[in-house]
């Protein structure tokens, strides 16, 4: 066990000294990615070392014990450390996810269900501002479509997390497993004989690209569509009366992503093209996968009530995930941001996964 993990220790001394160096010191970029990569093997050589420590421990124990008969009722809890830091080692050295330093880009699209969808993907959408500030993470609503009733029809979310997030705990970490359909079951608003209607809405989580690493992502000079038009709803002063807003359509793919919420024409259609930079890495990596037969999880593209990944029932206040078999009856608690827990079980699903494709 300690074997496999002595190439990161490696890496990590290494790392150690280029950021002392003071040419690293002087390049911004290169020091915010040695230092994210610095912070990802932290927790593994802590294990290491952990391990080795315990490992010498119960060693000495041993040793003593063999001397005298008195020390052998603490090898028992000596065995059980290393046991323990084993399995802390065994977890960290899986294999990761190479995007879980990342921030997030957020959608939440209404699906069926008509204004009641809508009304819904707004409740989801103050659930991940809550959850974001819980964390304390910067999140801004970069682009929103409105409803009649104060709802969304579709909104997209920018989450980041503050200086360097500890392993497991960024944007991305956390909330890739949002991606698919959310089914709530409540009485509409609309509804005027109190009937429980099901409603559904569409949740997409991308991997937002740090500046420098969407090179691998480029444009032909004839690939994108750019359009114009005048920006609607809160954003400034300039809002409807400049043709601020920006609409991208990436024609090889048919894919379109438009922003009007930043004040001037250059900062929405870099805002655009940031987003839909995210969405064709996005859209490589599952085909990569698809071709690998790689195990991943699928954010479901199409908002029916049938495909669902979770359900919101409010009249039982309770919410239920159905990949991982997690229920609670504390919804209201959930939907003002106490995520944690449901993403939890979602992770250690996840975990056990990959230690069973490893052969652990």
């Amino acid at each position: 066990m300690l074997e496999s993990a002595e190439p990161i220790v490696a890496e990590y001394a290494d790392l150690e000294r280029q950021l002392a160096d003071p040419a690293t010191l002087g390049d911004q970029k290169l020091s915010r990615k040695l230092n994210k990569r610095y912070a990802a093997l932290a927790p593994t050589v802590a294990a290491y070392h952990a391990l080795k420590q315990a490992g010498e421990d119960l060693a000495a124990g041993e040793e003593l014990a063999g001397e005298d008969p008195a020390f052998a009722a603490e090898l028992p809890a000596l065995r059980e450390a290393v046991e323990l830091a084993e399995g802390r080692l065994r977890t960290l050295l899986l294999p990761r996810d190479e995007d879980d330093d990342r921030d997030v880009i957020l959608e939440v699209k209404a699906g069926e269900g008509g204004e009641e969808s809508a009304l819904f993907a707004g409740d989801l959408v103050r659930m991940y501002l809550r959850y974001a500030e819980k964390h304390q993470w910067k999140a801004e609503i970069t682009d929103a479509t409105e409803s009649d009733l104060g709802g969304y029809k579709d909104v997209r979310l920018q989450l980041r997390a503050k200086g360097t997030p500890e392993p497991g705990s960024a944007p991305w970490a956390r909330l890739k497993y949002e991606g698919g359909v959310h089914r709530v079951q409540r009485v509409p608003v609309t509804e005027s004989q109190g009937r429980i209607h099901t409603s559904a809405a569409g949740v997409l989580v991308m991997p937002d690209l740090d500046d420098g690493d969407d090179e691998e992502i480029t444009f032909g000079p004839n690939d994108l569509k750019i359009d114009v038009y005048r920006s609607s709803g809160p954003g400034g002063q300039s809002v409807n009366t400049t043709d601020s807003a920006v609409r991208i359509t990436h024609l090889p793919t048919g894919l379109v992503v438009s922003c009007q919420n930043e004040k001037s024409q250059l900062q929405n259609k870099e805002a655009a093209l940031r987003v839909l930079k995210a969405r064709l890495r996005q859209q490589q990596q599952e085909e990569r996968d698809a071709e690998a037969s790689a195990a991943r999880r699928s954010q479901v593209r199409t908002v029916d009530r049938s495909e669902r990944i979770r359900t919101y029932n409010f009249p039982e206040n309770r919410i239920a995930d159905h990949r991982t078999g997690f229920k609670s009856y504390n919804l209201d608690a959930v939907l003002n941001g106490d995520l944690d827990p449901v993403i939890d079980s979602a992770v250690t699903m996840d975990e056990a996964a990959r230690m069973a494709a490893a052969g652990q």
